[in-house]
C-alpha cells in the first residue's frame, strides 16, 4: 500500500508546488515587470491621489459630467464584487421598463435633445462595470455637458475626440471613450497612472 501512496503523494506535492506557487509567482512577476500599471488595476491619480480605475465605471449623475453605461450590479452601481449582467432578455418587461426609465431620465436632463438615444446609455454591459461609452453616446451628451458648464459645444466635442480610443490595430473593437478620463479632463485635472 505504501508503494502506491508514496508516488501519488509525491506527485500531489510536486504539482501543488508547481501550479499553486511557482506558476502564480512567475505570472505575477512577469506581469509586474512588463505591465505593472495594468496588473495593479489601471488606477488613475490626480495630484498623487487615486480617483478610480480606468477599467471600472463610476456612477456620474451630475449634469456637468458625462454619464456612463448603466450598471447591472447591486445594491450599489459599479460594484466590482458583484460583477454580472442583468440577465434580462429583450422581451423581459423589467428590461423594457428600465430602458424607458433611463430614456426618460436622459430626456429630462436634456429636454431639447431630440437625437436618438444611443443603446449603450440605456442598457447595461455584460459585466455591469463598463468604463467606456461609444462615441455616439458621448456626442449625444455633449450639448448637455456644454450648457451645464457654460462652454461652447465645440470645446466639449473636441475633448471627446481628443480622448477617443480607436479600435486596436484599426480593426479590433469599436471607437469609444473612457468616461472617467473624459470627466477628469473636463474638470481640468492632470491625470497620471498610479504605479
Amino acid at each position: 500500500m505504501t508503494s502506491l501512496l508514496r508516488p501519488a503523494l509525491s506527485l500531489f506535492v510536486l504539482l501543488s508546488v508547481l501550479t499553486g506557487l511557482a506558476y502564480p509567482l512567475a505570472v505575477t512577476g512577469v506581469s509586474q515587470l512588463l505591465f505593472a500599471h495594468t496588473a495593479n488595476g489601471s488606477i488613475l491619480a490626480v495630484n498623487g491621489k487615486p480617483v478610480g480605475s480606468a477599467l471600472i465605471g463610476q456612477n456620474f449623475t451630475d449634469p456637468r459630467h458625462f454619464w456612463g453605461r448603466p450598471s447591472a450590479t447591486g445594491p450599489q452601481p459599479y460594484n466590482g464584487a458583484a460583477s454580472s449582467g442583468s440577465n434580462q432578455g429583450p422581451l423581459n418587461p423589467a428590461l423594457i421598463d428600465a430602458v424607458k426609465a433611463r430614456m426618460a431620465a436622459l430626456r429630462a436632463a436634456d429636454p431639447g435633445n431630440d437625437q436618438p438615444v444611443p443603446i449603450d446609455l440605456v442598457t447595461a454591459s455584460g459585466s455591469g462595470l463598463d468604463p467606456d461609452i461609444s462615441l455616439a453616446a458621448a456626442r449625444y451628451q455633449a450639448v448637455r455637458v456644454a450648457k451645464a458648464r457654460s462652454l461652447p459645444a465645440e470645446t466639449v466635442q473636441a475633448l471627446i475626440e481628443l480622448h477617443a480610443e480607436r479600435p486596436w490595430l484599426g480593426i479590433f473593437g469599436e471607437p469609444r471613450v473612457n468616461v472617467l478620463r473624459l470627466n477628469l479632463a473636463l474638470d481640468g485635472h492632470e491625470v497620471q497612472p498610479l504605479d
